[in-house]
């Protein structure tokens, strides 16, 4: 695929391809069938428009057993990440090596039931906007990406991220700054990860799922109108790590959130998340527990919000609010 430059001027923007993924290193990507952006055009000095195709089964995306089927907005999170980044490397300018770092965003999923899953794969337009200062070595440091989506002319979600840009030796000082040793890699674990050996995990179905593989909660306690659980996800689900990590990221975090928001709603085939808003003070570790605590909060007028807290070594090292919402408010 050979991405569209524009003017900052064109009035026409060239018709979004639909026909096939973008090339896999252009979204950070390792598998091709973890690529869900098909083009990307430009509109002007620092704003692209991308086209994304949302599979209709998914091993991850499509595990929900909650009914009617809509495409997962998680699904929708991942898309506008890949829209992101692909835009920054064709058109901002971006170094190839270069990696996002994600300090907080907003998404909302305004319009829900516009994204039922039915026989044809989803078409989904997303419209992002760049903003940051350039420093004097001639690059961004920290940005803005602001997104819009649509299907067909309906805007269906919205999309804010705070972002900050760093090249491999910059993150590598970031991490030592943190730890004070280097950090081990998930290659370096079993599959289980650490604590995570599924004796103690939780059932499937208290969180809305079918395949015990999506499951990231294990030791899950209820006290008072609190519920607690350790974050332990499968190294193995290559959905959620795609390649190499030394941290747990973002996106696994708050799938983390989503489940224990479900897993206190007491009806997790009936309850949709809709929206996440997040803020990430430190990385999570993969050799430390990470706890994650929240309300035990049923949508009244079928709509709600759920904090979610995660704690690691008796640090919050990030919060995770969940918008969730029962079929009749979709």
């Amino acid at each position: 695929m050979t991405p569209h430059a524009a003017p900052e001027t064109s009035s026409a923007p060239a018709e979004l391809s639909f026909g096939r993924t973008v090339d896999r290193s252009l979204v950070h990507r390792t598998a091709v069938s973890e690529v869900f952006v098909t083009d990307v055009q430009q509109l002007a000095a620092r704003k692209v428009r991308t086209a994304v195709q949302l599979p209709l089964t998914h091993g991850y995306y499509s595990d929900h057993l909650q009914r009617p089927a809509v495409f997962d907005a998680l699904l929708l999170l991942e898309s506008g990440r890949q829209a992101a980044i692909a835009g920054s490397h064709v058109f901002m300018g971006l170094a190839p090596n270069t990696m996002m770092i994600v300090d907080r965003f907003r998404f909302s999923l305004d319009q829900p039931g516009g994204l039922t899953i039915g026989t044809r794969p989803g078409h989904i337009r997303i419209d992002t906007a760049y903003d940051g200062k350039i420093n004097k070595r001639g690059r961004v440091r920290n940005g803005q990406v602001a997104q819009r989506y649509f299907v067909g002319d309906t805007e269906v979600a919205t999309h804010e991220m705070d972002v900050l840009f760093l090249n491999p030796h910059e993150n590598e000082v970031l991490r030592h700054s943190q730890r004070g040793t280097p950090a081990p890699m998930t290659s370096d674990f079993g599959d289980h990860g650490p604590g995570g050996d599924g004796s103690r995990q939780v059932p499937a179905h208290e969180v809305g799922r079918a395949n015990p593989l999506n499951v990231v909660l294990s030791r899950a306690e209820r006290f008072g109108e609190r519920v607690g659980a350790e974050v332990t996800p499968r190294f193995d689900n290559r959905a959620l790590f795609d390649h190499e990590y030394d941290h747990l990221p973002a996106m696994t975090l708050v799938e983390a959130a989503r489940q224990l928001a479900l897993l206190g709603s007491g009806e997790p085939l009936g309850t949709y998340a809709v929206g996440f808003e997040a803020g990430f003070s430190r990385f999570a570790e993969l050799d430390d527990v990470v706890r994650a605590e929240a309300p035990r909060a049923v949508p009244l007028d079928g709509r709600g919000e759920v904090p979610v807290r995660f704690v690691q070594d008796g640090n919050e090292i990030a919060q995770v609010t969940v918008t969730v919402a029962t079929k009749e408010a979709l």
